[in-house]
């Protein structure tokens, strides 16, 4: 993604003024000097054993979060910054448990994380479908491929902490499976922006991209279906083509993109190219792509009509057999 058009989204939810802060540090309102946790009741469960060491990100810090300067359907964004232990978050189903799970994967182009517009939000709409609900809060900045202000340039992370992060999440929920009412063969994503490239990513690699280290580590990392709204990271030109970081797999599971064609972070082609790879290699694959709507949109209901793609994930999931 070209860094004007991430920046540019940025700066007009985070920034009052114009200087810019280190990677992965933007300024924030209501800071709160600590890790981020779901509310009371709702379990967090660490990726990684506690005296394993992980990869850092570029810039590590002491996790902070708060909100950001401008809003979204009328309403700030709570971002997490500079996360060096990740966790992920179950929301349980509410009412009657269909067994399917989702685990979602915040956007914030692998510098910060949109916790509640691309995370909880999104359980909250989950949840009342009788889906359980997983937030992953994995490591950034710098876990995938960003924009580094530093050498303002493009960087690609050594280690692919973003996908061991996804994949380890997505295996302690399949070895959960039993106690948490979980089908383990219906377990997808859903990401936003670098989230959505993200459930590409999940979705095609074929090898576990870290060494295992427990029982959980026996179970598959993969999905078993996977929606991707607004993904970024997989176009690049000339023409529409796909980046060469991502390989179609085509046993990867059956996707569901939707997209706006006004968003001025993600090139409406970034959902044109990972659709066209998808059904190039014979991928069950369905797009919604709407006229308006921009970007960074989560489930927060406004007068277009791309914020009701929920229904049409819902009858997506209905068609494929997970609903």
């Amino acid at each position: 993604m070209a860094k004007g058009r991430w920046i540019g989204l940025l700066a007009a939810l985070l920034m009052p003024v114009a200087a810019w802060a280190t990677t992965g540090g933007e300024p924030l309102l209501n800071t709160q000097n600590r890790p981020w946790a779901p509310p009371a009741g709702i379990e967090q469960v660490p990726l990684w054993p506690a005296d394993l060491k992980i990869e850092a990100p570029a810039y590590p810090g002491p996790e902070v979060f708060g909100t950001s300067n401008g809003k979204i359907a009328g309403q700030p964004i709570t971002m997490v910054e500079h996360v060096t232990r990740p966790t992920v978050s179950i929301y349980p189903a509410k009412g009657k448990n269909t067994g399917a799970a989702v685990l979602v994967l915040p956007g914030g182009g692998y510098r910060v994380l949109a916790i509640d517009l691309e995370g909880t939000e999104i359980c909250d709409w989950l949840t009342a479908k009788g889906v359980t609900c997983a937030v992953l809060k994995y490591r950034v900045p710098g876990s995938g491929p960003y924009w580094n202000d530093e050498c303002n340039c493009r960087r690609a992370p050594r280690v692919p902490m973003a996908l061991q992060d996804a994949q380890r999440a997505m295996a302690l929920l399949r070895q959960r499976a039993g106690s948490l009412g979980i089908d383990p063969h219906k377990i997808g994503v859903v990401g936003f922006s670098a989230g959505g490239r993200m459930v590409a990513d999940i979705s095609n690699h074929t090898k576990r991209a870290y060494t295992p280290i427990d029982d959980a580590d026996k179970q598959d990392f993969r999905p078993n279906f996977a929606m991707a709204l607004y993904p970024g990271h997989l176009w690049t030109e000339p023409g529409i083509t796909l980046t060469k970081e991502v390989r179609i797999d085509p046993k990867g599971p059956p996707a569901f993109i939707a997209q706006a064609e006004d968003d001025a972070t993600d090139d409406i082609r970034e959902s044109l190219t990972y659709y066209l790879a998808l059904q190039q290699a014979k991928v069950p694959v369905e797009m919604h792509l709407y006229a308006h709507g921009g970007h960074a949109f989560g489930v927060r209901k406004t007068d277009n009509p791309i914020t009701s793609w929920t229904t049409l994930a819902e009858t997506w999931m209905h068609t494929i057999g997970v609903l």
